[in-house]
């Protein structure tokens, strides 16, 4: 099972995904965000991030944007021999995902699970207004 995750993106954003996670399943010490922000550059970045790992064994890596540059400094890791999962597109459902599948001891599909998630309300509300018409 893997331990920790590592939300990674431009901004506060992977801190305040954490937090807003946290609103619902409590504080998370396995959790770790790193954002990068608007006066930093990547070698900026890298250094931040590999501060976060270094001092980890299991991890998964979370990043908000497929070649924005969280993602890139975390890829060019991977391609420098770092072992770990990376994902980028990263959302709630994947953050809870990850908690769940941690607290039963169960493997999950990030991928799979993240987009699963993902629905078009007006659609979910017409098909229960057509079932209440039945």
């Amino acid at each position: 099972m893997v331990k920790d995750l590592i939300l990674v993106s431009h901004g506060h954003f992977s801190e305040e995904l954490k937090k807003s996670t946290e609103m619902i399943m409590g504080p998370q010490e396995n959790i770790h965000a790193v954002g990068l922000l608007p006066e930093e550059g990547a070698e900026d970045f890298e250094v931040k991030l590999v501060n976060v790992l270094k001092d980890l064994d299991d991890y998964v890596v979370l990043a908000d944007l497929m070649g924005g540059t969280p993602c890139n400094v975390a890829s060019r890791l991977l391609m420098q021999g770092y072992d770990f999962e990376l994902f980028a597109g990263m959302n709630m459902p994947m953050v809870i995902g990850f908690i769940n599948s941690s607290l039963v001891g169960e493997a999950i599909d990030l991928k799979a699970f993240g987009a699963d998630n993902i629905h078009r309300i007006n659609d979910v509300l017409t098909a229960l207004d057509d079932d209440d018409e039945e």
